[in-house]
């Protein structure tokens, strides 16, 4: 075989997916979204939905989303994407809709339309981008943010007296009805990338079957806004975020 066949993208055992761009992503350094970002591109291209593929991002850190994937793409105002999926997906039956959120988003001012939208068990996809921050403007304390986890907005720690219990949001969804997959995943190291990629076909492959609404949340990094390296950020999030916000499936109706 000669050289120039050996580096044919189809010939590579690692490569950029071929329906990510080639746009210089914004994100921080280690930032989970460029590789969450990769796996939906893959898994919408294995399964052969780029024709039948539309995302819908509002604001947050992944409001350029669109940038990076070669799909359709709605923008939606902050926290209302379950809301505009909803409408999207009924309106557009064979469609493959999905959500692409951070938790200032979701499970903030998002909150009543995720809820609803699950309680209703619309036939789509939230893809739910829990880093326990507000990233994008600044590093403020979030709904998912740990007790005692300093912010900008809680610069001497989260305290619970005065701002309340970090909110759980995927373990509410799964007590819905209307929700078939709920399940909390991360992409630190190579095998947990493996086991997302696995969890994000699955709930694919639930809404173009019209089983209901599934969730698959990210446990992830914000270097930025931890103040931290990529390296550190890896380890406090194993430390800290997994023993409050365990990986696994929380629901899976098959």
């Amino acid at each position: 075989m000669e050289l120039n066949d050996i580096i044919k993208p189809e010939n590579l055992v690692y490569g950029k997916p071929r329906l990510m761009n080639d746009n210089p992503m914004h994100y921080c350094p280690g930032c989970s979204h460029g590789v969450i970002h990769k796996l939906i591109a893959e898994v919408v291209d294995e399964m052969g939905l780029e024709d039948k593929t539309i995302g819908v991002s509002p604001v947050g850190c992944a409001v350029f989303a669109y940038n990076y994937l070669d799909i359709d793409w709605i923008e939606a105002a902050h926290g209302r994407a379950p809301a505009i999926a909803s409408a999207v997906k009924r309106l557009n039956p064979d469609k493959m809709v999905f959500t692409y959120q951070g938790d200032g988003d979701l499970a903030a001012i998002g909150t009543a339309e995720t809820i609803h939208a699950a309680n209703r068990g619309e036939n789509i996809v939230i893809v739910f981008v829990n880093n326990a921050i507000y990233g994008m403007t600044g590093g403020q304390m979030a709904p998912t943010t740990l007790e005692g986890m300093r912010t900008a907005t809680c610069p001497y720690g989260r305290d619970v007296a005065l701002n309340g219990y970090p909110l759980k949001i995927g373990n509410l969804l799964a007590q819905l009805e209307g929700t078939c997959l709920v399940t909390r995943q991360s992409v630190q190291t190579a095998a947990a990338v493996r086991k997302a990629k696995k969890a994000l076909r699955k709930a694919f492959e639930n809404a173009m079957a019209k089983k209901g609404t599934s969730v698959v949340e990210f446990v992830s990094t914000c270097s930025s806004g931890w103040k931290m390296t990529p390296e550190k950020a890896n380890k406090w999030m194993e430390e800290n975020m997994f023993p409050f916000y365990p990986l696994g499936d929380l629901k899976n109706v098959e």
